[in-house]
């Protein structure tokens, strides 16, 4: 039998919390494989064989407590999530309006004028703000506490309930009504979700950025014609027309035409990029000039935009070793709360008279105490703030919205960070080590010497060599043709093409023989070298260069050398991470000359040269034995891969290999060292915020529990207090976003 995913939108699902009970909930139905909680868009993905229904998920989701607003097979959940929104703001004006009203009232009842049938008036006012906009959560506290998992909500639902009823007690006992405080606090409750809700959708707003930038329709040639169709019918194979300022319908390869593509979307980079026949192209970037016709290659779930789209919603749910105790204290904190909350109400109840010198000493700057109260009106009060301060929401909230914020801010830069653990490891690095072709280099050859000996010059030179190695498919002869179309220099024709195995390149250019190649082609073909031909051929060769000798009609015409060049950002990006404190160590395949030259271009603290790829794994474990479990790796391409997985955080230039990118931990899409300095200084910021936000969240509760429990504090001033400790972590992680990641600024 064959597995499905089924998706659910839940939308009260908001913190880790609340996302540790749903996966409990399901994962106790023996049929799950497995269940991915996405708290960002609010969704959680399950893998279960065919003949599991959705409606069978929806129903242990809400047995735990949690409205589940749609069921679907595919991605397509955001009309049950809007629908939520929407019913949230309903409840939201439904709560607030007679509130409003019922505090208008209750402050010329209580200290100017009795307000004849006034208790009758706030229950009626009351009543559609406990029990109407209040429903759901009466609902979800209920479902949660019939399944022993109780959840916050149950805090909220014992807050509101028995002030409500004790109150109608007044209708046949005299006594103080606590009906204002059962309305005041359902709707602060409500009040405080909904302003969650609108924080942390603008803290996951990357995601929804990036699902609104792809094309919506696709330009396509069926049977001579061009026809427009939606994206979500293209297949793989499909010839698509993009004409100037248009979007990319999907990642494909050029087959015609020439243009620049703003790519900023995928690598953060605002230079547009040059792109012809036969590049590849990103689905989501926008042709900025020329008319290109696209063979499309992945489409759907397999484009870069949606493997962002879902490398960055792991992200963003996953866990960091941090939380791991804030979780297991908030699993725990609804029962202790209620339990202090009853003992609270009993102690006062039975020794009010030995606490009063506390209320005397808390009147004198606390409007709202009042030592005059009966005992059973202090209990009351004492345990019904100790249930609403308590509700752990900013503790639930404290690591998902900085990992939201955080990996968001990646997502846009290109900066890819797939796991919360990756965060908390990659700030603790002290050593990275570097692969060198790909990362630290370009990766390919390019020409970087023109030497003409006498009687020649170097366009001349150049020409003849572009000539004669247009013929060949060899990466060092293309980097020659390349190197003299960006010089300018113009490519002659030419013919009777011959290549020489190990040697190098023979044709006729002009009715010329032109020879392109090593000392011993240039010794067999009887061509006589200036004296300084060796000596200058061996200075390029000590820096790294693969230099080739020129002759034109049998005289000896100069020499063109090629080389694998250093990125433009490599020694800055080095010195950067030099900066933060880190020693940089270049572990490369390649001989121990070229290793040498290229890492003292760049700064490189020590370099491992001749290194095959189960000897980058044992280097990365030996500096493991010397530095710790503070080792991280960057390279890029498939040799890569097992020291990726061998290093504490893998980190890969997203132009290499896939299996590189899903060895790693880190993708850094614009392939760029720079990238990965900013990985790092995310990294460290990210982990500051969950600390800053883990520290308030356990100090707020720390302090305003005693409080509470002492009667020091009002439970209407302790239900906007907890609200706004859930709205302080979110706008705290929301911070984030003034961070400078760039190689200007450390961000530790």
């Amino acid at each position: 039998m064959s597995d499905k995913e089924i998706e659910l939108i839940v939308p009260g699902m908001g913190s880790d919390h609340c996302a540790g009970i749903v996966r409990k909930a399901l994962e106790r139905d023996s049929n799950v494989r497995s269940v991915q909680t996405y708290i960002a868009r609010h969704r959680v993905l399950v893998t279960v064989p065919d003949s599991v229904s959705g409606e069978t998920l929806k129903a242990r989701v809400e047995g735990a407590g949690y409205d589940v607003t749609s069921v679907s097979d595919d991605d397509d959940g955001e009309a049950g999530e809007q629908a939520y929104v929407k019913r949230a703001r309903r409840n939201l004006w439904l709560a607030m309006v007679p509130t409003v009203l019922i505090m208008i009232l209750m402050m010329p009842h209580m200290f100017w004028q009795p307000i004849p049938g006034y208790l009758a008036i706030i229950a009626v006012l009351a009543f559609p703000v406990v029990f109407i906009a209040g429903a759901s959560t009466h609902r979800s506290a209920w479902r949660s506490a019939k399944s022993l998992s109780p959840n916050m909500d149950v805090l909220i639902s014992m807050g509101s309930l028995p002030p409500y009823f004790i109150g109608l007690v007044g209708f046949v006992f005299p006594m103080t009504s606590f009906i204002e405080m059962a309305a005041t606090i359902m709707a602060f409750h409500l009040l405080g979700r909904y302003l969650e809700d609108r924080a942390k959708g603008r803290a996951s707003s990357a995601i929804q950025k990036l699902l609104t930038l792809g094309a919506k329709t696709a330009r396509v040639e069926r049977d001579g014609d061009e026809v427009e169709v939606a994206v979500d019918e293209l297949a793989p194979g499909d010839v698509m027309i993009v004409r100037p300022g248009e979007k990319i319908p999907t990642d494909g390869e050029i087959l015609d035409g020439n243009s620049h593509l703003d790519e900023s979307i995928a690598t953060g980079e605002s230079v547009p990029v040059e792109k012809s026949s036969g590049d590849t192209v990103i689905g989501a970037t926008i042709n900025k000039e020329g008319r290109l016709r696209v063979r499309a290659t992945k489409v759907g779930k397999e484009t870069f935009l949606s493997q962002v789209i879902k490398l960055v919603e792991e992200a963003q749910s996953s866990r960091v070793p941090v939380q791991e105790l804030a979780d297991r204290i908030t699993g725990r904190f609804v029962p202790v709360v209620i339990a202090a909350a009853l003992l609270s109400f009993l102690v006062w109840l039975f020794f009010a008279e030995a606490l009063t010198p506390i209320l005397h000493w808390g009147e004198t700057f606390l409007p709202w105490v009042n030592p005059d109260q009966s005992p059973l009106l202090l209990a009351v009060l004492a345990a019904i703030a100790v249930l609403v301060i308590s509700c752990p929401c900013a503790l639930g909230l404290a690591t998902p919205t900085a990992l939201m914020v955080g990996s968001g801010m990646g997502a846009e830069r290109g900066v890819l960070l797939r796991s919360g653990s990756a965060i908390q490891t990659l700030r603790h690095v002290r050593v990275v080590v570097l692969d060198k072709t790909g990362t630290i280099t370009k990766g390919e050859p390019e020409l970087t010497d023109v030497q003409a000996f006498e009687g020649f010059d170097e366009d001349r030179l150049l020409a003849a060599a572009a000539g004669v190695e247009a013929g060949s498919e060899h990466p060092l002869a293309q980097a020659i043709v390349d190197g003299a179309r960006d010089r300018g220099v113009e490519k002659p024709e030419a013919r009777d093409f011959k290549s020489i195995t190990a040697r190098g390149m023979q044709a006729s250019v002009d009715g010329e023989t032109v020879l392109v190649g090593s000392r011993r082609l240039m010794q067999e073909k009887n061509v006589d070298l200036p004296g300084h031909a060796d000596s200058d051929m061996q200075a390029l060769e000590k820096t790294g260069r693969t230099a080739m000798l020129v002759s034109i009609g049998g005289r000896a015409a100069g020499i063109v050398a090629v080389a694998d060049t250093v990125k433009e950002d490599s020694k800055r990006a080095i010195e950067a991470l030099h900066g933060l404190g880190i020693r940089t160590v270049m572990v490369t395949g390649d001989n121990e000359r070229t290793a040498q030259h290229v890492g003292k271009q760049v700064g490189i603290d020590e370099i491992q040269a001749g290194v095959l790829p189960d000897g980058k794994v044992e280097a990365i474990r030996e500096l493991q034995s010397r530095y710790g479990d503070r080792v991280a790796m960057v390279g890029d391409g498939i040799n890569d891969a097992p020291a990726l997985k061998q290093a504490n955080v893998g980190i890969a230039i997203g132009a290499g290999a896939d299996i590189a990118i899903e060895a790693a931990d880190v993708t850094l899409v614009r392939g760029e060292l720079s990238a990965a300095v900013e990985a790092i200084r995310l990294s460290r910021a990210t982990f500051a915020k969950i600390v800053q936000n883990l520290f308030w969240a356990f100090f707020y509760n720390i302090v305003a529990i005693p409080i509470a429990a002492v009667g020091l504090l009002h439970p209407m001033i302790g239900v906007i207090a907890m609200t706004l400790s859930s709205l302080s972590v979110v706008g705290n992680s929301m911070l984030l976003k003034w961070t400078r990641l760039g190689l200007g600024k450390r961000a530790d």
